[in-house]
């Protein structure tokens, strides 16, 4: 299996700019670099929640926030329903990783079926999201916005503070906003790939590269998921 296009072959001539470093295909190399940058936004956002968090006397329980699985209980079950998003999230990943072995295999009707997995997946992951977003949005949490002085006692414990909850609510909409668009553009690109599959255009290219490309993009969006749950639901 030829995985090296004519761009990536070894140039010789005096301006041509050698052998790829690492022996990497190019278009995998500005991948990782996207995700590096990418990695650092989020841990920018990560970091400034973590000092928010912990400059803060008292702060919102996750235990008391995230108690309810929509449409079977409004309390009572704290993490579960973040549990079941994680999990779909994680099998995901999983489905992404067979599909990038089939891949190598040029094995085309089991690329497209672990595609149609993982975006069945990342779809079921956003309505989760969207529950989720619903749920606090009735509760009272919102940008610049949060439930009323009595109300608020039920998600602390002990002393209640209008400011901690206000950022609390601001930047959980914000980090886990803006890690529901990954994963939507995610879930997009998937589409696309796997139109490309369905098309037959990777058996013309004699590669099924591009599912490798777009399967480390769903991974870091997956691991992003694991720090956005640790420093939210379970710090």
């Amino acid at each position: 299996m030829n995985s090296v296009s004519q761009l990536d072959q070894v140039k010789t001539g005096p301006w041509n700019g050698g052998r790829s470093p690492w022996s990497v295909e190019y278009g995998k190399i500005m991948m990782w670099f996207f995700l590096l940058s990418d990695a650092f936004t989020f841990s920018s956002l990560l970091i400034y929640y973590g000092a928010q968090r912990f400059s803060k006397l008292t702060w919102p329980d996750p235990d008391l926030v995230f108690q309810s699985v929509p449409g079977i209980t409004d309390s009572g079950a704290p993490l579960v329903f973040v549990g079941i998003m994680t999990f779909i999230l994680i099998m995901s990943s999983v489905t992404m990783v067979l599909a990038v072995e089939a891949g190598h295999r040029r094995a085309k009707k089991e690329v497209i079926w672990w595609m149609v997995a993982t975006i069945i997946g990342g779809f079921m992951f956003l309505g989760c999201q969207a529950l989720e977003w619903t749920h606090l949005h009735h509760e009272g949490f919102w940008f610049a916005q949060i439930p009323t002085a009595e109300k608020l006692k039920e998600f602390f414990n002990g002393d209640v503070s209008a400011v901690a909850a206000q950022q609390f609510a601001n930047l959980f909409f914000t980090i886990t906003g803006f890690h529901g668009f990954h994963v939507f553009s995610g879930v997009i690109i998937n589409i696309i790939v796997l139109v490309m599959t369905i098309n037959g255009t990777f058996e013309k290219r004699g590669h099924y590269l591009m599912v490798e490309k777009v399967g480390l993009y769903w991974h870091f969006v997956d691991l992003v998921w694991v720090f956005v749950f640790t420093f939210f639901y379970l710090v």
